[in-house]
């Protein structure tokens, strides 16, 4: 099941100290149950890390073990997968299977998932390399805005020389003292500024700063392996041929010229040449793809119709799982070492229903669990960020307090459970619509209600949804 947390920072343990226990132990905090998904992935994480420690020749022939996770929506299938690439700072792609066709067929091909893979680790390391020089860009345009918020006046010129040596060596003298008294009385002015401008108080004064013009957009270009978006500058194309790109004045606010200046200066130090070389690497060394929908073209062929293409789809995956070379607008990926996890509900087709080849390519499956009532009652409660703790809090934005109690926690988790049981089972997700349908009058009213501290008992609980869920037609289009 998904759940939303907050941006708030925490220290993160090193990848290399984890073992597959503490894996599973940071996996708890974010997904409820589930506990042979969170073994699997942890052991696959973790034999990444054995990998990294063995001689070149023995890393380059252990392959990685991918993944096959089989069980209904909202069990927590996709937020395993995305919350071990944050814990492994690995760059991932989650795609749907489904949205791909075979090549020859109108539609982006297999190996555009591993472009899009990266260009993910691209804008990591390129993040990754800002933070690295941010306090240089900072102070670089700290110096840039006192440049324009007070110029460096001109050097004066001296007069022509003298025939007198002792009046020329006089004359030198007091130049050189008026222009160092003149440099002081400047370079105060300058600190008094750069106080002001930390403290946010130059913030509307209006400076004009030199701005690069953008003259060709990007567009898309047509390849043998579909379109793609390459983002091609003709410029880059042709270097020189159109001339330097052209530069025009603009007035604009001292905290907007930061803004733009910060990304110039950030532009300017960061080496893409260096990013993208990385960027490769580590999609080659610890890139993750998370094909999700596997079911969905994993039925078998009629020869006709819409789905004519689902098992092409298969057999394209086919050597991009077990290792191809795949071209990049930054260079050529291999993905031998790429470690795919597919996943699906499988609730019309089976992964026997899958060509045999490619069933062998995901050596290790693992059935997740439907959740129970239980399940649901740790999921409103547990979490940092639990549904209910983020209701509260926007609620409180009102001057609104929510209380509830525990038999309203068991009556909303069991009225979860039993329309699960009734109409479609989408897992955790159907504590949203409950969520929504129990508080929408309080929502409603929230910025007029009247006491200000509203108390969720399961009684209300029950007056809200109980017509509703004895109504099985009715359910099936509000809950």
């Amino acid at each position: 099941m998904v759940v939303y947390l907050s941006s708030e920072t925490e220290a993160k343990p090193q990848l290399d100290e984890l073992t597959p226990r503490q894996i599973v132990e940071e996996l708890d905090k974010y997904v409820i149950g589930q506990e042979a998904a969170k073994r699997a992935v942890a052991i696959a994480l973790r034999n990444r890390i054995r990998r990294q420690r063995l001689a070149p020749e023995i890393a380059e022939e252990v392959l990685p073990k991918n993944i096959l996770m089989i069980g209904p929506t909202g069990v927590g299938k996709t937020e395993i997968a995305r919350r071990l690439a944050r814990l492994s700072n690995s760059p991932m792609i989650k795609v749907e299977a489904s949205k791909y066709t075979e090549v020859g067929y109108v539609g982006r091909d297999v190996e555009s998932m591993i472009r899009d893979l990266v260009e993910i680790a691209v804008e990591m390391i390129r993040a990754e390399k800002i933070e690295e020089v941010q306090e240089k860009a900072e102070h670089n345009v700290e110096e840039r805005l006192l440049d324009l918020l007070l110029p460096m006046p001109r050097r004066r010129r001296r007069t022509s020389p003298s025939e007198d040596v002792e009046y020329e060596e006089e004359e030198s003298d007091l130049w050189m003292r008026e222009e160092t008294d003149e440099l002081d009385q400047l370079q105060r002015t300058r600190e008094k500024l750069r106080q002001q401008l930390r403290e946010g108080k130059l913030d509307n004064r209006i400076v004009e700063v030199e701005v690069r013009e953008k003259i060709f957009p990007s567009f898309e270009i047509i390849t043998s392996q579909g379109i793609e978006q390459m983002d091609v500058n003709i410029q880059d194309l042709v270097p020189g041929l159109f001339g330097s790109a052209r530069k025009k004045r603009r007035k604009m606010r001292v905290d907007e010229a930061r803004e733009y200046l910060l990304q110039e200066e950030e532009q300017r130090l960061v080496d893409m040449d260096q990013v993208a070389r990385l960027a490769l690497e580590r999609v080659e060394q610890s890139g993750i793809v998370f094909l999700d929908e596997i079911d969905k073209i994993a039925g078998r062929e009629s020869g006709h119709g819409p789905d004519v293409s689902r098992e092409g789809v298969q057999r394209d995956l086919l050597p991009l799982i077990e290792g191809t070379t795949v071209t990049t607008r930054y260079g050529m990926v291999r993905t031998d070492h790429i470690l795919f996890i597919a996943a699906g509900a499988f609730h019309v087709s089976k992964p026997s229903d899958m060509i045999p080849e490619l069933q062998g390519r995901f050596p290790i499956r693992v059935e997740l669990e439907p959740l129970t009532v239980d399940d649901f009652k740790r999921i409103l409660t547990e979490p940092k960020n639990s549904l209910i703790k983020q209701y509260k809090a926007l609620l409180e934005t009102e001057g609104v307090t929510l209380e509830f109690t525990e038999d309203a926690i068991d009556a909303i988790a069991e009225f979860a459970f039993a329309v699960n049981e009734q109409t479609e089972n989408i897992g955790a997700r159907r504590l949203h619509t409950i969520m929504e349908k129990v508080l929408e009058d309080i929502a409603f009213e929230a910025p007029d209600i009247e006491p200000k501290v509203q108390t969720i008992d399961a009684a209300y609980v029950r007056r809200k949804l109980v017509d509703i869920v004895k109504d099985q037609d009715l359910s099936r289009y509000i809950l």
